[in-house]
C-alpha cells in the first residue's frame, strides 16, 4: 500500500488480497478466451471459472439456481437492468432517503417522464428505516420496494428482513442493493424474503472494478432490456429468454469474473464474520478517538452491532473537502468527502448545506496504527482551526 493510509474502502476496497492479483494474471494469460462458445479446452476452462463463480455467489446469498446469477459491469448496471426490467407505466415504487444515485437516478428519470410514482421513506435520527413506515406506504399499484442493506454514507444496516416479510405478504417485489454489505455480512435472501439482489465486485467482495451482477429469484422476472450475442441459438431473431443469457449480452468481463472468483476464495479462507469483527473493532476505536475531539460531529453511529465499518464526520469550521484535502496532502490519509452519490442522506442530515461529510471506510488491510494516525491527524486539523 506504499505509505498511504487508505480509508476509502466503501468506494473500492484496496488493496486486494495478493491471491486475487496472482489468479487474475495467471488466468488471463492461460485462459483469456470467451467462455462456453467453443469446444476447445481453453474455452471450457474459462467457462468452468465462470460457472464456479456463479455457484460461489449463490452460496454467499443462500440462493438456489446458479443460472439465475447474472453478471453485469457493477451494481449500478445491475440496478438499472432491474428497475427498467420490472417497472411499467403507472406503477408505484417505494425507496428510501438512504439510497445511492444508482437507484435514485433511474427512478428520477421515470418519475420525471410521468411513468411512475415514487415514495421516499426517511430514516430516523439514528439512521434506520422503520419497516412499518414502508408498509404504511403500500398502495394498490405498488410494484416494487428497492433499498440498500447498508448505507454508503452513514453505515447503518437496515432491517431488510422485516421489510421483505411485509413485501412478500403483500405480493410486492423486494429488491436489495448489497453494494456495501455483500462480503461484509452474511446475507440469506430466503430468510430476508429478497426477490432480487444486486451486488458489485470491487468493494468487500474483493474483486476488481468492472464486475458485478444480480440474482433473480425464481418467482420474479426481469424484462430483457439489452439484446445481442449470447453464444447460444444464434439463428434465432429474438434474444434468448432463459437465464443467464436473458440478462447477459455480449462477451462477459472474464477477467473481472476471475478476480471475483479469487476474491470469494479469499473470503472463504478468512471468514466473513472474522473480517467484519476485526473491521468493526477498528471502527469502534476510530469512533472513540474522534468523539473525544470537541470540534468533531459524528453521524448515526450509535449501534455498532447494526453497522458496517463506515463512519461519517465533520470538523467544525472546516468544509469536508478541505479536511479531506489536508488529510491527503499533509498526512497521506485517503478518505472520501462530499455527498457520496447519495444526496438524500445529506439533505435529511442537513449536511448538504456544508457540502457533505468526511467519510472513513475501513477495510481488511487497515491496522490500529492507521486508526491512531487518523485520529491524531483530525485532532491537529481541528486544533488548527480553533
Amino acid at each position: 500500500m506504499d505509505d498511504i493510509i487508505y480509508l476509502d474502502n466503501g468506494a473500492t476496497a484496496f488493496p486486494k488480497p495478493q491471491m486475487v492479483y496472482d489468479f487474475m494474471n495467471r488466468f488471463y494469460q492461460k485462459s483469456g478466451v470467451s467462455p462456453g462458445r467453443a469446444g476447445y479446452d481453453k474455452a471450457l476452462e474459462t467457462e468452468e471459472v465462470v460457472q464456479s463463480t456463479r455457484e460461489m455467489m449463490i452460496e454467499l446469498f443462500n440462493a438456489d439456481d446458479p443460472d439465475r446469477l447474472t453478471f453485469c459491469y457493477n451494481a449500478s448496471d445491475a440496478l438499472n437492468m432491474i428497475i427498467n426490467g420490472i417497472i411499467e407505466k403507472g406503477d408505484h415504487v417505494i425507496t428510501t432517503n438512504l439510497e445511492h444515485n444508482s437507484v435514485l437516478r433511474p427512478l428520477y428519470h421515470k418519475e420525471h417522464d410521468g411513468m411512475i410514482e415514487v415514495t421516499y421513506i426517511p430514516f430516523d435520527e439514528k439512521g434506520y428505516i422503520d419497516p412499518d413506515d414502508v408498509k404504511k406506504a403500500f398502495k394498490g399499484n405498488t410494484k416494487l420496494v428497492i433499498m440498500n442493506q447498508a448505507s454508503n454514507v452513514i453505515g447503518t444496516i437496515q432491517p431488510v428482513g422485516e421489510i421483505g416479510k411485509y413485501c412478500r405478504e403483500a405480493g410486492i417485489t423486494f429488491v436489495v442493493d448489497s453494494s456495501q454489505s455483500a462480503g461484509i455480512m452474511n446475507i440469506d435472501i430466503k430468510k430476508m424474503n429478497i426477490d432480487v439482489i444486486a451486488f458489485t465486485g470491487h468493494k468487500s467482495l474483493m474483486g476488481p472494478t468492472g464486475i458485478g451482477g444480480l440474482y433473480c429469484g425464481e418467482n420474479t422476472e426481469i424484462g430483457i432490456t439489452k439484446y445481442g450475442g449470447t453464444g447460444v441459438r444464434s439463428a434465432e431473431r429474438m434474444h434468448p429468454g432463459e437465464f443467464p443469457h436473458r440478462l447477459e449480452c455480449g462477451t462477459l468481463n472474464i477477467l473481472g469474473v476471475a478476480g471475483l472468483y479469487a476474491g470469494q476464495k479469499w473470503l472463504r479462507e478468512q471468514g466473513i464474520d472474522n473480517i467484519h469483527r476485526e473491521e468493526m473493532e477498528l471502527w469502534s476505536k476510530l469512533k472513540e478517538g474522534l468523539q473525544d475531539i470537541d470540534e468533531v460531529t459524528i453521524y448515526c453511529a450509535d449501534y455498532p452491532e447494526k453497522h458496517i465499518p463506515v463512519l461519517s464526520v465533520n470538523v467544525k469550521g472546516w468544509e469536508a473537502i478541505d479536511v479531506g484535502t489536508l488529510l491527503d496532502g499533509e498526512y497521506d490519509i485517503a478518505v472520501r468527502t462530499g455527498l457520496h452519490c447519495a444526496p438524500l442522506v445529506h439533505e435529511q442530515l442537513g449536511t448538504d448545506k456544508i457540502h457533505g461529510t468526511v467519510r472513513f471506510s475501513i477495510g481488511p488491510f487497515n491496522t490500529e496504527d492507521h486508526i491512531r494516525k487518523s485520529v491524531e491527524a483530525v485532532r491537529e486539523i481541528a486544533a488548527f482551526k480553533r
